[in-house]
């Protein structure tokens, strides 16, 4: 005999096989599961970058400090990461301390060092279990010896895993990385024969990135509605879709991850070409509406901009 709550995820099991054409990934919240009914399985992005912002407009709206912000936005991590790993994501990338961060409050910046050291050792027995592989991008040396000894520890006890990979961009600017590239190229052309016989173009460049090894991101997004792309992978991002919304970062979740997914899968990407009928700007929209955020609050409409 079913109870009224086995009865409700009876209906709710018997709608999602309405609406999907393909197995919902085991793992996934209700609201992920919805969308990801949505989704083509085949065209999920192979990565995913987000500039996390928001955390001290979140923090202010309730009338808290900002670390609170920032200790909420640990929780938006996992959320996002859980539910990449679940999708089979095969990248994702978070923005998590810019270069440019160092001019913030002392006291500020020492908390967030101590809250990546905390979420590291915290969660990588969860990362292990999700299968997600853990690295990191920017000037890392330059970061407190002790919190490098705990981001190689969490580097290594991650690195035989072979799911999602998450990339923390850490003392990252796109424009250090770009200087750092070049310092590479012209110190190895020193000493492989001379400067003269130096051949710059984009795939040496591309070599000597931080993230030499990784695919560009397909998908870029912002949160908190800001339209700035805030020195993060300049290089890496000229063909990416963008997807910006007003969500703040303490209030983003897997849902919003996977809504930015199906933006996504509506897009044609044409890298300066034509469409596929050979018009310049062909109509193509979606078929579904961005669906409701968690708690009932619903999601704003996103802006989606693609070149």
């Amino acid at each position: 005999m079913l109870t009224s709550g086995g009865y409700a995820n009876v209906l709710y099991e018997a709608e999602l096989t309405t609406l999907s054409r393909h197995p919902i990934p085991a793992g996934l919240t209700k609201a992920e599961a919805k969308i990801y009914a949505h989704l083509d399985p085949a065209r999920i992005p192979q990565h995913v970058a987000i500039i996390m912002d928001g955390n001290g407009r979140w923090a202010r709206k309730r009338h808290l400090p900002r670390i609170m912000g920032h200790r909420k936005g640990v929780d938006s991590v996992r959320s996002v990461t859980e539910a990449a790993s679940n999708i089979g994501l095969p990248w994702l990338t978070l923005y998590a301390f810019s270069a440019e961060n160092w001019k913030r409050p002392r006291t500020e910046v020492d908390f967030l060092m101590r809250l990546l050291a905390t979420y590291l050792k915290a969660d990588v027995a969860t990362m292990n279990d999700h299968n997600v592989r853990l690295e990191y991008l920017g000037r890392t040396h330059e970061l407190h010896e002790s919190l490098q000894d705990v981001m190689q520890w969490a580097k290594e006890e991650t690195a035989k895993n072979t799911g999602t990979v998450l990339s923390l961009a850490l003392n990252y600017g796109s424009r250090l990385e770009l200087v750092d590239a070049f310092r590479s190229i012209v110190d190895k052309a020193k000493n492989n024969g001379g400067l003269e016989h130096l051949n710059i173009d984009e795939a040496l460049i591309q070599d000597h990135l931080y993230t030499s090894h990784q695919p560009d991101p397909d998908l870029l997004i912002r949160t908190s509605g800001e339209m700035r792309i805030s020195n993060f992978l300049l290089w890496q991002i000229a063909y990416s879709e963008i997807f910006v919304t007003d969500v703040l970062w303490p209030d983003f979740r897997g849902e919003h991850l996977l809504d930015a997914i199906r933006n996504f899968q509506a897009r044609e990407r044409r890298y300066g070409g034509l469409g596929q009928n050979g018009q310049e700007n062909p109509a193509k929209e979606s078929s579904t509406k961005p669906s409701p955020a968690k708690n009932g609050h619903a999601m704003p409409e996103p802006v989606l901009v693609s070149k």
